[in-house]
């Protein structure tokens, strides 16, 4: 893996951990950082010996957001949509449009921008001392980084409106229950859970986590008649893969099967 000076990529069998590694700055965002991670990001996705990454932060907290003493020098011609859609935009959607399920473990806070990285992950686990934090109408901005789209479709638009208008600190056991996290964990355990369940999960098929992430994204945008069809098309790739024969003869064998991938 490579070596970040913002990034720090740790692998144990089929499952890589990265991690936000700006513990001082409580791992909020500067453009190094930006920069690194969607490297860092594009490295695990493209290795086919990683079948599952957990997205953490180092230290103390997940991410406290975007790093608002990091100002471009010349204020009067930067343009914040550049950023966004430069910027943080390419790191979010190779984590959506990855073919392997990523899992963030979100540990203390997770504020701003950072919680938008910790929702466009396909499965949740938080600290039980962790929070998801809005913290844009104190400081007279809006959610960013797709933050509204995950709020509004986990909470509903009523609630989704609330939690950004209020910027109340959403702690775990709330998150838990209302869907914006599928598990809690007690903070000194919360990555040796989330990498044994990331390693149970890695262990599955690969075209199925592949094919079920892209059916559920789907699934969110289209209608009942479009999603059957996707389903459909997606099920075609998955029966007749090599790994469809091997899970059939694996059970008549009584054996674990051996998933390749194809």
């Amino acid at each position: 893996m490579g070596k970040y000076n913002t990034v720090l990529i740790e692998q144990h069998g089929p499952v890589a951990v990265v991690s936000l590694n700006r513990p001082d700055k409580l791992n909020s965002f500067d453009g190094e950082l930006r920069r690194e991670l969607l490297q860092a990001v594009r490295e695990v996705n493209a290795d086919d010996s990683v079948r599952a990454v957990v997205l953490t932060g180092a230290g103390r907290a997940f991410s406290a957001g975007a790093d608002l003493g990091d100002m471009p020098e010349d204020k009067t011609h930067f343009r914040v949509e550049d950023q966004l859609n430069g910027e943080y935009k390419p790191v979010l959607m190779e984590i959506h449009e990855a073919h392997k399920p990523w899992i963030s473990a979100v540990n203390g806070a997770c504020a701003g921008i950072g919680s938008a990285f910790a929702m466009v992950c396909d499965l949740t686990v938080m600290a039980d001392d962790a929070y998801l934090y809005q913290a844009f109408a104190a400081i007279s901005l809006v959610p960013d980084g797709g933050a509204t789209w995950h709020l509004v479709r986990t909470l509903g638009r009523k609630r989704a409106y609330e939690v950004i208008v209020t910027g109340e600190k959403l702690r775990a056991d709330k998150c838990l229950q209302w869907g914006l996290c599928n598990r809690v964990a007690a903070a000194d355990t919360l990555i040796p859970e989330t990498l044994a369940w990331a390693t149970e999960i890695a262990g599955k098929a690969p075209l199925s986590l592949r094919y079920a992430k892209e059916a559920v994204n789907a699934a969110v945008e289209d209608s009942v008649s479009e999603t059957i069809s996707k389903e459909a098309k997606l099920q075609h790739i998955c029966i007749t893969s090599e790994d469809a024969q091997e899970g059939v003869i694996a059970f008549m064998q009584k054996r674990p099967p051996v998933w390749k991938g194809r």
